[in-house]
């Protein structure tokens, strides 16, 4: 559940931009939103890799 935690806070210390820039027009909170998802597309990666990994593990 670490990870889940770790998808679960990085989404949510984004809320602040997310609301600044489609709210507000901000330019700049659009992108630290960028950047964000990125850093959230890698870490959902690197998650299913790990369960991938898991997952063959158990098959063998």
């Amino acid at each position: 559940m670490k990870r889940f935690d770790e998808i679960r806070d990085m989404i949510m210390s984004l809320e602040g931009d997310f609301e600044k820039f489609y709210d507000k027009g901000n330019q700049a909170a659009g992108t630290r939103v960028r950047s964000g998802m990125q850093k959230l597309k890698t870490l959902a990666q690197e998650i299913r890799t790990e369960v991938q990994g898991k997952k063959n593990t158990a098959d063998q």
